[in-house]
């Protein structure tokens, strides 16, 4: 039986990759080795982005939050924690929102969370 190399496979594989990281600086876009390591290191970078990414925003969220509460006489834990009493069940995503949007909105909001303590 004749023996199959695969070229054909193979440069299509290779091929494959070099397109993914083309873009990429110097030999990274060029060398197959090279280029599957920056593509598999940049797949974990992506991975990563994607967790950190809803950390960073709540955490924008809170420091909005934080500063409007201040504003009103009241700091950021003991807001959210008349809020709970109060029954109110905003996400900090939405409070943020009324943080910067509606400043009246979350006045309201502070005086109810007073109330509740």
């Amino acid at each position: 039986m004749a023996r199959v190399k695969g070229a054909m496979m193979t440069r299509k594989r290779r091929n494959k990759v070099l397109k993914a990281a083309k873009g990429y600086w110097g030999a990274k876009s060029k060398h197959f080795k090279m280029a599957k390591e920056a593509i598999m290191k940049s797949g974990n970078y992506a991975f990563a982005g994607r967790k950190m990414k809803k950390r960073d925003f709540r955490s924008l969220w809170i420091t909005r939050i934080s500063a409007e509460a201040k504003v009103n006489g009241m700091n950021y834990s003991t807001f959210m924690h008349g809020l709970k009493k109060a029954g109110v069940e905003l996400n900090r995503k939405m409070l943020s929102e009324l943080a910067v949007a509606d400043k009246a909105a979350f006045a309201a909001l502070v005086e109810t969370a007073k109330a509740a303590l």
